[in-house]
């Protein structure tokens, strides 16, 4: 016969795990704060176990209980599956909503867009605008830093910069990314898109090589506007090239003075330095930007015309001559 006692305890027991139960189950299905709008980031930091998570998601108040944390985790067999990084969090979630999370690893990324064109100057200020990122300078690394990596730079000269290879695009970032990584992110991106394109770089034509052409397309993007147009300027310009007169891009003389204006005085066009293409034949010694494919392209694909000179009215439209004299009357007429 079961005692008194037992017949007693038995009930407390049995009330006792449903409270149990219903305690965890409060704690790890509902939220903090049902239909709250807050959202708050999350920090976890690498080395950190299930029970520094618990605690600190209790502090800020994201959830009940760090108890109910760590049963969870526990019994899902996650417990060492959390990853570290920046989390936006709201307390509107319950903890699988969380876990989830954090097993995947579905950090905060920061869309950040950078146009065709920009240099590493104007990339530099896109991050120093942005919320995690501000001190990210890709400035500071070199061609020689990513060729073990990156077969398609070992032609490159080793001192180098990235500028011209950082390829235009839409971007997410994670918050806590360092340089080196984001670097990366860029290149993988200019090899994906270029690899199509990359048996007609060194074909026929020695001066196609990988480095001139980018440089080539780096002028044509800071130049024109329309892919036709694009086309023609470069057949201009590889053409001046193997005639053995100066390109003259004003583009360059912008990228050494860092400045952007319609026409630069014969001061200005004298400057000495290795980009300039008044002062040097040939090609600058580097791209002056980030080109886009189109600009690539144009440079890869040039268009033969009888055209030597060119220049671009307040509108953007390109005027195309045959002759100089043609070309100063065109820049009496439309930039005067």
């Amino acid at each position: 016969m079961i005692s008194k006692r037992i017949k007693i305890i038995i009930p407390i027991l049995v009330i006792c795990c449903l409270l149990l139960v219903v305690y965890f189950w409060i704690g790890i299905y509902q939220s903090k704060e049902s239909g709250s709008a807050k959202s708050v980031t999350f920090s976890i930091q690498r080395g950190e176990g299930s029970r520094e998570i618990a605690l600190n998601l209790e502090k800020v108040g994201l959830i009940k209980w760090e108890s109910s944390f760590r049963v969870y985790v526990y019994f899902k067999g996650v417990a060492g599956k959390l990853q570290a990084g920046d989390y936006q969090i709201s307390p509107s979630m319950n903890i699988p909503e969380m876990v989830n999370k954090f097993v995947n690893g579905d950090v905060i990324k920061e869309k950040i867009t950078f146009p065709e064109g920009f240099n590493l100057k104007e990339i530099k200020k896109s991050f120093e605008s942005s919320e995690f990122l501000q001190t990210i300078d890709l400035e500071k690394l070199k061609i020689i830093d990513f060729k073990d990596e990156f077969d398609f730079l070992n032609d490159l000269p080793d001192e180098a910069s990235l500028e011209g290879f950082l390829f235009p695009d839409t971007y997410f970032f994670e918050s806590d990314m360092k340089e080196r990584e984001i670097a990366e992110i860029f290149l993988n991106n200019f090899e994906k898109k270029l690899t199509p394109y990359r048996p007609a770089f060194s074909g026929t034509d020695a001066g196609l090589t990988l480095f001139n052409v980018i440089k080539m397309a780096s002028l044509i993007e800071k130049e024109v506007i329309t892919y036709e147009d694009k086309e023609i300027v470069s057949g201009i310009f590889w053409k001046r090239l193997k005639s053995g007169k100066p390109l003259q891009s004003c583009a360059t003389v912008a990228y050494i003075l860092n400045t952007t204006k319609r026409q630069y005085s014969f001061e200005e066009t004298r400057i000495v330095s290795p980009y300039n293409t008044y002062l040097n034949l040939g090609l600058p010694s580097g791209p002056i930007c980030n080109p886009g494919l189109e600009s690539i392209l144009a440079a890869l694909y040039p268009e033969a015309s009888e055209y030597w000179y060119f220049l671009s009215t307040p509108e953007g439209k390109t005027i195309f001559s045959k002759t100089f004299e043609e070309h100063n009357i065109a820049k009496a007429k439309y930039l005067r």
